[in-house]
């Protein structure tokens, strides 16, 4: 079992010097708007991630008027004492520390502390930008497989350089074929491999989300989820031979992984166009429970969940199946945030279940 059992946060966001001890496996946080609810909680990601869950640059999680910032987060893991620190001094890199320990590459430390967030914004992963599933699909592999991490890392990187490759072509006039044909070989390899992973994990997510769909709307709808990739259909390096021209001249690159996306249907029909909020946030919690399933297989143990207000736009009726599960079946740590004191407390109530309740 994973569990955290302190976290100690320094000038993180809107933390100056604070520290929480956790007690119970169901923990309820609460407190109005502003009060730091979503921000426990991401520190708490942080630990796991060695990253914000919701700000891509470091700066933005620096108190404001601060010059760094420092999280220090205890957990268990199959009971071995886990201590996480992070140092983050402004401008100068920041250090990440296993057991006083630093990582060479921050990478090592992904899914050694599984974690899953759910978050408002999240329903982007329906209705936004593929780059949202990819980032979704990327997450949970990455925590399961260190291999994938690895090529992913390659691809981005590669992928990137030949992307200036592409722009600089346009603005010199000048020919670079021979360059893009030594790059195109060597997105080869972790291309593929990334869409070998995809395909084999997507095989097992897919069944868990309509499962978990259907548990919380407790309907008939069908839903159905489909894994879109051209490089299902042909070799990689045909595509790239294929797009070459059309790459040159829209100066980036148009085919790889990088453009996989998965197709969400209700009924037959796009969900985005036709579900409503309800369904939406039903989906979003399928999703999201399925990774959790999924860590849980791969790890032997259920990661951390994480639910930041997860009690707007969700009717009571699917708002008790939801947390039936978090709360009851699931075996393992979660933290749950509102700004009603009181509806938390009976919603734990009403579940029969011991919990913390921290008031922010």
């Amino acid at each position: 079992m994973l569990t955290l059992d302190k976290i100690i946060i320094t000038q993180f966001k809107n933390y100056n010097q604070s520290a929480f001890v956790f007690d119970q496996d169901v923990v309820g946080i609460c407190g109005l708007n502003g009060k730091g609810k979503t921000n426990l909680l991401d520190a708490i990601y942080y630990c796991c991630f060695t990253k914000s869950y919701f700000s891509s640059a470091d700066a933005m999680n620096i108190g404001f008027g601060k010059d760094g910032f420092r999280l220090e987060g205890f957990f268990r893991r199959e009971d071995k004492a886990q201590k996480v620190t992070c140092i983050n001094r402004g401008g100068a890199k920041k250090e990440f520390l296993l057991n006083d320990t630093p990582y060479e590459k921050f990478s090592k430390h992904i899914g050694l502390l599984p974690a899953v967030m759910i978050a408002p914004d999240d329903v982007e992963l329906i209705t936004g930008k593929s780059e949202n599933r990819r980032k979704y699909l990327d997450t949970i592999i990455s925590q399961v497989d260190t291999e994938y991490l690895q090529q992913l890392i390659s691809y981005n990187k590669i992928l990137q350089q030949r992307n200036g490759l592409l722009k600089r072509m346009e603005e010199e006039k000048r020919s670079g074929g021979e360059l893009l044909e030594i790059l195109d070989e060597q997105l080869l390899a972790p291309g593929n491999y990334i869409h070998r992973q995809r395909t084999l994990f997507l095989q097992k997510l897919i069944p868990l989300v309509c499962g978990f769909y259907h548990m919380i709307a407790e309907d008939a709808e069908t839903i159905n989820l489909h894994y879109i990739s051209r490089l299902t259909d042909l070799p990689f390096d045909q595509l790239l031979k294929e797009s070459r021209q059309k790459d040159i001249l829209l100066q980036r690159s148009n085919a790889g992984v990088h453009k996989d996306d998965i197709s969400m249907e209700l009924n037959g029909q796009p969900f985005k166009n036709i579900a409503s909020q309800g369904q939406r946030k039903s989906l979003l919690f399928s999703l999201k429970l399925a990774e959790f399933e999924m860590l849980k297989e791969s790890k032997g143990f259920a990661p951390l969940l994480l639910l930041d207000d997860v009690f707007e736009k969700l009717d009571s009726r699917r708002m008790q199946q939801l947390l039936h599960w978090v709360c009851k079946k699931n075996t393992g740590q979660v933290f749950i945030t509102d700004t009603h004191r009181e509806r938390l407390e009976e919603a734990f109530d009403s579940l029969d279940v011991e919990f913390q309740l921290i008031v922010l």
